[in-house]
C-alpha cells in the first residue's frame, strides 16, 4: 500500500506541476494578444491563427505518439469535436462575444464561475452536498478572482452579455471535464493537437460565414518593452507558449488531478496574466490584487487538502458516463 500512496501522491504533485505550469503560459496570451489586436485583428482571427498553429506545432508529436493507429481518431471522433468546439472555441468565442456587450471585468469574473459550476453539477448529479473544505475553497477563490480582477461596475449588466458569459463559463466547465476524461489508447497530445485544428477549421468557419469579424494585419506591431517588431514575434509566444504548451500541460495536470481540482488551480491563470501585465505593460498590481492572489491560493489549498481527507472531488457516475452526455 505504502508504494500505491507513494505512486499516488507523485503523480498528483506531477499534476499540480503541470497545472501551473499552462495556467502560467495561458497568462502570457493576454499581453500579446493585445498588440495584434490594436493592429487590426478580430478576436476570431486570432484565436483561429492560435489553435491551428498550435496544432500544427502538435502535429508531429501527435503522430508520432499514434503510432500509425489512426482508428484511435474515429474511435475517438466524440470526445475529438467535444474537445475542439467546447474547450478549445466555446470559451472563447463566447468570452469575446460577452465582453463587447460589458466590462471585460464582470465578463472574466462570471467566466470563471466555472468550478462552482462543476461543484453544483457534482451535488446534482450524486444528491452528495459538497464537502466543507471544498465550500470553502470554493468562496475563498472567487472573492479572491474578484479582487485580482477588480471589477469596474460602469457599464452596467447587458442582458444579452451574461447570458454569452454564463455560456463561456458552461464551455470553461466543460473545458475541465473533457480534460480529465481517459481518453483510452489515444495519446494526450494526439487528442490536444487533433483538437486544436478541429477548432481553428471551426472558427474559420464561422468567420466565413460573417456572423464573426475575421480581419488579420500583417504589418509590423508594437510590442511594450521591444518597440516594433513583426507580427510573428507575438503571436509565436502564442502559439508555442499560449496554446501548444499550455494547452497540452493543462491536459496531463488535468488527467493526474480530475477535473474540480485541475479547474480551481486553473484560477491561478489570472495571477499570472497580472503578472505578466505588469512586466510586460507595466501594469503593477494594487493591494486588493495581492490580497485576491492570496485568497485563490487559499482557495486551492483548501480543495487539496479535501482531497488529500479522501474525499470524492470528481463528477460521478464514471468519466465514461459523463463522455456520453458531451
Amino acid at each position: 500500500m505504502s508504494d500505491h500512496h507513494a505512486h499516488t501522491g507523485a503523480r498528483r504533485a506531477t499534476g499540480l506541476l503541470f497545472a501551473i505550469a499552462a495556467a502560467a503560459a495561458f497568462g502570457t496570451s493576454g499581453p500579446f494578444v493585445k498588440p495584434l489586436l490594436d493592429a487590426g485583428w478580430s478576436p476570431s482571427a486570432a484565436v483561429a491563427v492560435r489553435a491551428g498553429a498550435g496544432g500544427l506545432v502538435l502535429l508531429l508529436p501527435a503522430l508520432v505518439a499514434l503510432r500509425g493507429r489512426y482508428r484511435l481518431l474515429a474511435e475517438s471522433w466524440k470526445l475529438l469535436l467535444a474537445y475542439g468546439f467546447v474547450a478549445v472555441v466555446g470559451a472563447q468565442v463566447f468570452y469575446f462575444a460577452s465582453i463587447e456587450r460589458m466590462p471585460v471585468g464582470i465578463a472574466l469574473l462570471i467566466e470563471y464561475t466555472a468550478p462552482i459550476l462543476l461543484v453544483l453539477l457534482a451535488w446534482a448529479r450524486t444528491r452528495v452536498p459538497p464537502a466543507v473544505l471544498t465550500i470553502v475553497g470554493a468562496v475563498l477563490s472567487i472573492i479572491g478572482l474578484a479582487l485580482v480582477i477588480n471589477p469596474s461596475g460602469d457599464g452596467g449588466i447587458d442582458l444579452l452579455g451574461l447570458i454569452f458569459a454564463l455560456a463561456a463559463a458552461v464551455c470553461l466547465a466543460g473545458y475541465y471535464l473533457i480534460s480529465a476524461m481517459p481518453s483510452g489508447d489515444l495519446p494526450p497530445v494526439t487528442l490536444v493537437s487533433a483538437g486544436l485544428l478541429i477548432g481553428a477549421a471551426g472558427l474559420a468557419a464561422v468567420g466565413a460565414t460573417g456572423l464573426l469579424p475575421f480581419t488579420a494585419s500583417f504589418d509590423d506591431v508594437v510590442l511594450p518593452g521591444f518597440g516594433q517588431v513583426s507580427w510573428m514575434v507575438p503571436m509565436g509566444v502564442i502559439v508555442l507558449v499560449a496554446t501548444a504548451f499550455a494547452y497540452l500541460s493543462s491536459l496531463l495536470g488535468a488527467v493526474r488531478l480530475g477535473s474540480r481540482v485541475a479547474s480551481f488551480v486553473g484560477l491561478i491563470e489570472v495571477l499570472f496574466a497580472v503578472l505578466f501585465a505588469w512586466l510586460l505593460l507595466g501594469q503593477v498590481p494594487t493591494i486588493l490584487q495581492a490580497l485576491g492572489g492570496a485568497f485563490i491560493v487559499a482557495g486551492v489549498i483548501f480543495v487539496r487538502l479535501e482531497r488529500e481527507k479522501g474525499a470524492p472531488l470528481d463528477l460521478a457516475p464514471e468519466p465514461a458516463a459523463v463522455a456520453r452526455d458531451v
